[in-house]
């Protein structure tokens, strides 16, 4: 199978790094800057005797390298910068996946599509909307680097190790989010019998400001690594079939009584992109969070379809 990945900044470089350590497939990297994304391949492959990766990383700035790809991320985009929330990137971003999205549907009319970019939910639905694609075949990434996020800092305060942590993050991948405490184990404990309330509240505050912490680090740029992994994963499953139950963002028609919108839910990801929708029965105070952040992201498709950005 073909994988492209379109942007070759920190997250892109990234993924196609952890795809090629997972041996997935060989991958096409594309940046608009010319020389970017040549110059990351050929790095990331001068690496592979060392790291002991046999896949070939192409990269190049004609788009049309990305013809026949069964699975392609979407990376493309301006990053966060301190101050910023997801949404200020909103015109800037939408363009760009609009441009990118137009010329997918050309050259890899029946490719698997994962985006990356944010703001992740309303760009998935550019992504959708402008590609025509089928519904199962766009899936944002989300709800799973969300949910990795969560898993780390439970295992972080109880000190153990995070393979050990089970986590559950569903909504917008936003200020919103909704972590569910009660889907979260510590190798088959529920985190409640292990924390208390108001510590778990703590840490599902940090997981919604995750993002954010990050960046005001680094200052000039925003988390690489763990979306990178995010994505990787999402894409092994795809590629591999895996038929994997993982939290990402997908297109609602109606679960969890949410209709026409991408929203962070447990999907089953495999060769089809959303082979599933999975949906858990929510307490009243977890509907009311979910359907709280699924009325941001619509009010922000609202805003940009009266603009006529998409």
């Amino acid at each position: 199978m073909k994988v492209s990945i379109i942007g070759s900044g920190n997250v892109g470089i990234a993924t196609a790094l952890y795809l090629a350590e997972k041996r997935v497939s060989n991958i096409t990297l594309i940046d608009v800057v010319k020389g970017w994304a040549e110059g990351k391949a050929m790095d990331i492959g001068q690496a592979s005797p060392i790291r002991r990766y046999d896949v070939f990383i192409n990269g190049y700035s004609d788009i049309s390298m990305i013809k026949d790809s069964d699975v392609i991320v979407v990376t493309a985009g301006k990053p966060r910068l301190p101050g910023m929330s997801r949404e200020d990137l909103l015109r800037d971003n939408v363009k760009i996946m609009k441009s990118v999205s137009e010329s997918i549907a050309k050259y890899a009319p029946n490719a698997v599509l994962i985006t990356v970019t944010n703001p992740l939910d309303v760009l998935a639905y550019v992504a959708l909307k402008v590609t025509g694609f089928a519904l199962k075949r766009v899936i944002g990434m989300a709800g799973i680097l969300d949910s990795s996020r969560f898993r780390y800092f439970i295992a972080d305060e109880l000190g153990v190790s995070p393979r050990n942590v089970t986590a559950l993050v569903l909504g917008g991948h936003g200020d919103l989010m909704v972590p569910l405490p009660r889907y979260s184990t510590v190798h088959g404990i529920p985190v409640s019998e292990l924390l208390p309330k108001a510590k778990i509240d703590k840490l599902i505050e940090r997981t919604r400001k995750a993002g954010g912490e990050i960046v005001s680090y680094l200052k000039t740029g925003s988390a690489y690594w763990s979306p990178g992994s995010s994505a990787a994963e999402m894409v092994e499953c795809v590629v591999r079939n895996r038929n994997r139950i993982v939290p990402c963002s997908a297109y609602l028609r109606g679960e969890y009584g949410i209709d026409g919108l991408f929203s962070g839910v447990p999907i089953k990801i495999g060769e089809n992109g959303v082979e599933e929708i999975i949906e858990l029965s929510l307490t009243t105070e977890e509907k009311q969070a979910l359907h709280l952040s699924a009325d941001k992201v619509r009010e922000v498709i609202e805003k940009i379809e009266a603009e006529n950005l998409i």
